[in-house]
């Protein structure tokens, strides 16, 4: 397939356009009446669910394997926000995770609400949660996710005293940039919530091929975008979802399609936030800094 490229590239690793997939995993660390197919008609609560219980397994069970098989058949590295509790579950899955050469990164010790803790508490919560992991897995989580996103006014100084490099709790930009934390760079490698299989295929029942096709025309329009500035591409996959098999194979068809033009790179997301934290030509936005002072 012939592909127009750009002679001039707005990555300092001369790409046209990066690709980041997140490989969210999250299983054993649901409160109980998390949200599942069942959880439009939830049990009493003390019963358990047993159902939604295993469908939660699934993803340790056969979805994250499933994406690491698919992710080693096309040498691509990915980034996994892993739960604390997930961990201590599943400590094999972590494991085989970080034994892939992925970046292992954090998201929290389990689900839980970050959005009405105190700055000591959430401080608590995500120290505990990166403490366990790396406990487990040998890697020391620089990237952090909230669950769902819903971050606190505190959550940026927090990471900051704990040496994060970056958060993706952000959906503002299509590439990365910089915002400044009391003073001090501090990394956004934005989130998605488009290419999102929680988002599309659970919440809004998308089939495997209207997700591709999302992924599709996403990456077509940045693509083009790319010949005169920086973009960039995320994708999220959530282990007992995106690890389905069907969800899978249009992510592999996905992967071969973007893998036809030249330019295209895929990288995790500590390899981001590293790559343009000091560059110059990368974007500053401050447009929380009334929290971030």
């Amino acid at each position: 397939m012939k592909t127009e490229t750009t002679t001039e590239s707005y990555w300092p690793n001369g790409a046209q356009l990066v690709i980041s997939f997140s490989m969210q995993f999250e299983t054993g660390g649901q409160p109980e009446g998390a949200e599942s197919p069942f959880s439009g008609n939830p049990l009493p609560k003390g019963n358990p669910d047993l159902p939604a219980e295993s469908w939660f397994r699934y993803g340790a069970k056969e979805g994250v394997y499933r994406m690491l098989d698919l992710w080693k058949k096309h040498d691509i590295h990915v980034t996994s926000h892993v739960v604390g509790e997930a961990a201590i579950k599943y400590p094999e899955v972590a494991k085989a995770i970080a034994n892939g050469g992925h970046e292992i990164a954090a998201h929290g010790i389990a689900w839980d609400d970050q959005w009405k803790m105190s700055y000591e508490e959430e401080l608590e919560f995500i120290k505990k949660g990166i403490d366990t992991v790396e406990a487990i897995t040998g890697q020391r989580g620089r990237g952090y996710n909230a669950n769902w996103l819903r971050r606190s006014p505190n959550t940026l100084k927090v990471l900051q005293d704990l040496d994060f490099l970056y958060h993706i709790d952000d959906l503002s930009h299509d590439e990365p940039f910089i915002t400044s934390v009391r003073g001090k760079d501090f990394v956004v490698v934005p989130y998605t919530l488009r290419n999102n299989d929680i988002a599309n295929i659970e919440g809004r029942n998308w089939s495997p091929d209207q997700f591709l096709a999302q992924l599709k025309a996403e990456f077509d329009q940045l693509y083009e975008e790319g010949a005169n500035k920086r973009r960039m591409m995320s994708v999220s996959l959530h282990d007992r979802i995106g690890g389905a098999p069907s969800i899978v194979k249009v992510v592999d068809e996905f992967i071969k399609y973007a893998k036809q033009h030249k330019g295209v790179v895929f990288m995790r997301k500590d390899e981001i936030a590293t790559l343009v934290k000091d560059d110059p030509n990368t974007p500053h936005d401050d447009s929380e800094n009334i929290y971030n002072k």
